[in-house]
């Protein structure tokens, strides 16, 4: 089978449309497949190996006809049908990741063209639909005409059907864990704190861009109650974004510049000594789809505290409590929930460890995705 990923991120980008196409291509390849992408260019410095060739489309479409009023949408659309033709017409599949131009574009294509595609949606499609009153609606347009819609949770794919996107063919495949994150118990988990050199008694993780969305700002005014009980604490913030100043500006503000360490963005396997060496991860996040970076901790056996997101109650639903949750946008529950955990530190169930295994181990989900795969491909022929 020959397998194209059209996806408006591919690694070093970190998020999770970057992720997880790049992942489908390495089991892909391991299983005897070939696999080709369709790109944005990552705006991440770096390079990493794909499993198969990769056509780059430009996110800003240059040139003279960009620049006439009102042509610049045609003129990228139809930059991105060329990039497009050749590797739909090579397929056997199409998987499209997310939405934007290039993925909506992707699909109509190789539907007109009578190919089978998948399309994955993580989050921000469904929760900020809307149906455009003017002009074409492509987004519902592809929706609609994809061959299998997969949804990265059960509450994602219920407000789907609750907006009237109810279709046929719609799964829920939740997100896999990388094989960087595994099972440390308390022996494991103080072995590798020793390796990243934090000699904090309390250790709390957070990996999150750093945007309005993740809620990082009442995570740093918890800590500011959660030190007058528990002075030795550090809490550790992995990312960047737009928020960073800001949040350096609380961190400051507050007093607790000694507490806080802002690793900036850094690769898969430092998130995962992190995520080994934490004591609680913390996500305060105000909207989720499924926290990927939660469930990764979980496999690291680090228990996670969660503001009521969609995704935060849809994991504690599947993980009980081992993810615990607080109010969204509060501080002070936060930082209640934070120091009672840490008067009783525990870490997650081996329960949990099983359940991972099942439903975000890299052989099950690289299963369910193979599935929809082959169930695609036998309606087309």
């Amino acid at each position: 089978m020959h397998i194209l990923h059209v996806t408006p991120h591919l690694p070093p980008d970190q998020a999770a449309n970057a992720l997880l196409p790049w992942q489908l291509g390495e089991w892909a390849r391991e299983d005897g497949n070939t696999v080709e992408y369709v790109a944005h260019p990552p705006r991440a410095a770096g390079s990493t190996p794909r499993a198969g060739g990769t056509s780059w489309v430009a996110r800003r479409a240059d040139g003279p006809l960009a620049k006439v009023g009102g042509l610049g949408p045609l003129w990228s659309g139809w930059r991105i049908h060329r990039v497009l033709s050749g590797p739909v017409r090579r397929a056997d599949v199409v998987h499209v990741h997310s939405n934007g131009l290039l993925a909506e574009l992707a699909v109509l294509l190789a539907r007109r063209m009578g190919k089978p595609v998948v399309l994955t949606l993580y989050g921000t499609e469904i929760w900020h639909y809307a149906p455009r009153r003017r002009g074409p609606d492509l987004f519902t347009r592809a929706y609609h005409a994809a061959s299998a819609v997969t949804f990265y949770s059960e509450r994602l794919l219920a407000r789907a059907n609750e907006l009237g996107l109810t279709r046929r063919a719609m799964h829920t495949i939740y997100p896999p864990v990388g094989s960087a994150f595994r099972w440390h118990d308390r022996a494991d988990q103080l072995e590798a704190r020793v390796g990243l050199g934090v000699a904090n008694r309390h250790l709390l993780l957070n990996v999150k861009r750093l945007h309005p969305l993740a809620g990082q700002r009442y995570l740093i005014e918890a800590l500011s109650e959660v030190i007058r009980t528990h002075p030795d604490t550090r809490l550790v913030i992995c990312g960047m974004g737009p928020m960073l100043g800001e949040l350096s500006a609380m961190v400051k503000s507050a007093g607790v510049e000694r507490h806080v360490t802002f690793t900036g963005l850094i690769d898969n396997s430092a998130v995962a000594r992190y995520c080994a060496s934490a004591d609680l991860f913390v996500l305060p996040s105000l909207l989720e789809a499924l926290p990927t970076v939660a469930v990764e901790a979980l496999a690291s056996g680090t228990p996670v505290l969660s503001s009521d997101n969609p995704g935060g109650l849809e994991l504690h639903e599947v993980f009980g409590p081992d993810i615990a949750i607080v109010p969204r946008e509060r501080s002070l529950p936060l930082a209640a929930a934070i120091v009672r955990f840490l008067e009783h530190k525990e870490r997650a169930s081996p329960s949990t460890r099983a359940l991972i295994a099942r439903e975000f181990g890299q052989l099950a989900v690289a299963a369910k995705y193979r599935g929809v795969y082959e169930a695609v491909i036998r309606e087309a022929a």
